[in-house]
């Protein structure tokens, strides 16, 4: 469980997405981080909490349902489930890429096809076997970054006769550290906040492990120094050692960073790093859709069909019917790349945004629950209830408001809320067709006594 968290976090976002957030913040980008990673801690506190009062694989859909209502559980889950289903197909294309760099003579598109269907045989058998894979790709990321900061402070104090001692002069000497101003800043933080989800898988596969309280707990209590090593580590050593306006810095900053050294076979190594964060990603994203249209399907909010599971107990039709949209998003990017496949890059841009958002409104309605009727249920509890979340919650609202004015965002965030428009007229049309189920079915994921 420790080991999947870390391998939400780490992806091509860290890899690859670093690089455009410090050309568009300068070295400021080091405090966009830290914000936006002070916000996903107080986030994964609040489903900490959550997850081990009420462990289940759906998370904070089931969360939303109970806490908000079936409406909110249908919207969330419907919608996080779309955001993954785009990012496998966009996480395979990324890995195709690399891999097409050592056999050009296989497309790109043969090789994510390839891609998504070996790690959907992964997820075919059991939660153990794709626990295998994420568990020995997360050892492989920690060891590489780990030894990254290793190798970038070694530089920074000028241990390597080859690389001249960088100084400050990266930091103060091009415009200082906000060299395009503070609304530059701005800008950077809605990029940023999409280059973390992911951290939120522990919480969805809690249901899954033998001990889900631990499990999370662990997780959980681990996600404020994997934040800050991986992520504002990383960033810092990338500010200092690179100039942000550089050409460097947009096409692959880690592997400029190693290029400094005049190490054979660098930007192999690297690639070979990245590819194994990509796959990671694409191991987990097939993984935690599969799992959240199972638990829509146990709602009744999906077809009863995707309840089948193995003998092993994974859910095969969820695992197959979220695999063929990805390939539809995947094959899009052939037929409509210019059209359709943007358009559904843009539609789930907000998607993580407005999940997290339901998270913090469903904790602050569960924990005023528990404290009344079943106190010794919080076993870990959010700092400082309610300001704490109120707080987040006012964050994210600004922050989705700001988008709005920003031109770089608002394509975005009105794909996005169409995207949700479109999924709650879809509720109350299937709802009226299904009279009141949700609120007189038995199956409800627990009671909110």
């Amino acid at each position: 469980m420790t080991m999947m968290a870390i391998g939400g976090v780490v992806g091509g976002g860290l890899f690859l997405g670093s690089g455009t957030v410090i050309n568009s913040a300068g070295p400021g980008a080091v405090f966009t981080y830290a914000l936006v990673g002070m916000f996903m801690v107080f986030i994964m506190r609040m489903l900490g909490e959550m997850s081990t009062a009420h462990p289940n694989s759906g998370s904070f859909s089931t969360y939303a349902y109970n806490e908000i209502g079936p409406w909110a559980g249908y919207t969330i889950g419907w919608l996080y489930w779309f955001y993954w289903v785009v990012v496998i197909a966009i996480e395979a294309m990324m890995a195709a890429i690399i891999i097409h760099e050592w056999v050009p003579f296989i497309s790109v598109g043969i090789l994510s096809l390839l891609c998504i269907i070996l790690l959907t045989l992964t997820n075919f058998f059991s939660a153990r076997l794709f626990g295998e894979f994420e568990y020995w790709f997360s050892i492989i990321k920690v060891v590489a970054i780990v030894s990254f900061l290793i190798i970038g402070v070694a530089m920074i104090f000028g241990l390597f006769p080859q690389v001249e001692k960088p100084g400050v002069s990266n930091l103060l000497d091009r415009g200082g550290i906000m060299p395009k101003g503070i609304n530059s800043l701005l800008i950077a933080i809605s990029v940023v906040i999409f280059a973390y989800p992911g951290i939120e898988i522990a919480t969805i596969a809690a249901g899954e492990s033998q001990n889900p309280k631990k499990a999370v707990m662990v997780a959980i209590n681990s996600v404020i120094w994997r934040i800050l090593v991986f992520y504002i580590g990383s960033v810092t050593i990338l500010v200092t050692l690179l100039p942000w306006n550089s050409s460097s810095i947009l096409k692959s900053p880690f592997v400029s960073v190693l290029d400094m050294l005049e190490i054979p076979g660098a930007s192999l190594i690297m690639n070979i790093i990245i590819l194994v964060s990509v796959l990671s990603v694409l191991n987990t994203g097939i993984y935690t859709t599969s799992r959240m249209l199972f638990s829509l399907a146990e709602k009744g909010d999906a077809p009863k069909a995707l309840l089948r599971v193995t003998k092993k107990g994974a859910p095969i039709w969820a695992v197959l019917g979220s695999t063929v949209f990805s390939l539809i998003t995947l094959l899009s990017s052939t037929i409509s790349p210019d059209k359709l496949y943007v358009l559904l890059i843009n539609a789930t841009s907000c998607i993580a945004l407005i999940v997290y958002l339901f998270v913090a409104i469903s904790h602050v309605r569960m924990r005023k629950r528990l404290e009344r009727n079943n106190p010794e249920a919080l076993i870990v509890k959010m700092w400082f209830f309610p300001y704490l979340t109120y707080f987040t919650i006012a964050a994210m609202v600004c922050l989705l408001i700001a988008m709005a004015f920003m031109e770089t965002t608002r394509i975005q965030l009105i794909a996005t809320l169409t995207t949700t428009a479109i999924i709650l007229i879809s509720y109350v049309l299937t709802s009226k067709k299904q009279g009141s189920k949700q609120t007189e079915n038995n199956e409800k994921p627990y009671q909110a006594q």
